[in-house]
């Protein structure tokens, strides 16, 4: 038995010296393909040995403190914003102090204009465990690429936690951003630890860009008689709500038309989204979004409401991956299906 415990043990060791040498990169070097945000400088010397960047994202911003009594830990007050979002992870250099980090970026962002919305320094201030932000992948804020990432703000090890987060207006759209700065270790890589580690947002919060193509009503006919199902991305609603933005009003049109010239045909008008949220939450979301479709149709073309059933499915029945941002655009649309 204990050569085999013996044997066991030196397979392991081995194991977790190959892990540890494929994942092994050089921190002193930016990650191959990572650049700063544009317009928002870095602290001098850290380097980013963490990037994610996707044309249109959602994501909250804080701007009150973290309550850990929340489930599972949530900030007490945020702002939702959606657009183009880009995660940034640094390591500052070994002399840098957390409070240094974060007074550099609150002067460099209020030199370019921003607006502060919410700042803290300390547990006191920011919230006990507030590091969970980033350590519980729920939140949705966490790099999860490589072990290195996985355990920046390592449990336990986060000491003088900084935040600001501010917002800039312009006519290119609003920017919103996010900055952490802790000292920290890193249980997976020492080499990153033992110093602050700064973790930076930014949305550019801009209407997304419309790549689907509008459904006319012969393509919505051809589709329901050969599938018995349509799915539809010209339904546009505001951000967490069931408001149907103007831009819309093409694809209600050609909806309205081809119920007109079928006035035999009854259908579900279904709402779905991605996975983001509770499945509760989303299922009330897609709900009412399906009834505000059902709505419009009754009330600005007149369709007879018995032949609309609204229903909301939420992220039950994806197209695509809600592991990127094109899966879940994907997967946030209205659905016609035939009764």
């Amino acid at each position: 038995m204990k050569t085999r415990g013996l044997a066991l043990c030196l397979a392991l060791s081995a194991s977790t010296l190959v892990l540890g040498l494929a994942s092994a990169r050089d921190l002193g070097k930016d990650l191959p393909d990572a650049s700063d945000i544009p317009g928002i400088p870095r602290f001098a010397d850290s380097v980013i040995i963490g990037y994610r960047a996707s044309k249109f994202d959602e994501t909250t911003i804080p701007t009150g403190p973290w309550d850990r009594r929340a489930d599972g830990g949530a900030w007490k007050e945020t702002t939702k914003v959606e657009g183009r979002r880009t995660r940034i992870l640094y390591i500052a250099p070994h002399d840098a102090s957390a409070l240094e980090v974060i007074r550099n970026y609150q002067q460099a962002l209020e030199g370019q204009g921003y607006e502060a919305l919410y700042q803290c320094s300390g547990f006191d201030a920011c919230g006990e465990k507030v590091e969970q932000f980033y350590i519980d992948e729920a939140h949705g804020k966490k790099l999860t690429d490589t072990h290195l990432l996985k355990y920046v703000f390592s449990d336990t090890s986060v000491q003088e936690p900084q935040i600001y987060s501010a917002r800039h207006k312009s006519a290119d759209g609003d920017s919103y951003v996010f900055v952490f700065a802790a000292y920290q270790d890193n249980f997976a890589d020492s080499a990153a630890g033992d110093r602050v580690a700064v973790f930076v947002e930014e949305v550019l919060a801009k209407p997304m860009q419309d790549r689907m193509v509008l459904v006319d009503a012969k393509k919505l006919a051809q589709d329901i008689s050969q599938a018995g199902r349509v799915a539809l991305y010209g339904i546009h609603f505001d951000f967490d709500k069931a408001s149907i933005r103007p831009e819309s009003r093409p694809q209600l049109d050609e909806m309205a038309r081809m119920l007109n010239e079928q006035p035999e045909l009854e259908v579900y008008v279904v709402g779905h989204t991605d996975n983001k949220g509770t499945l509760d939450y989303n299922i009330d979301l897609s709900q009412r979004r399906a009834e505000a479709v059902v709505q419009a149709l009754i009330q600005n073309y007149g369709i007879v409401g018995a032949r609309l059933t609204p229903k909301g499915v939420a992220n039950l029945s994806p197209l695509g991956t809600n592991a990127t941002e094109e899966g879940r655009a994907l997967n946030r649309r209205v659905e016609l299906v035939a009764q």
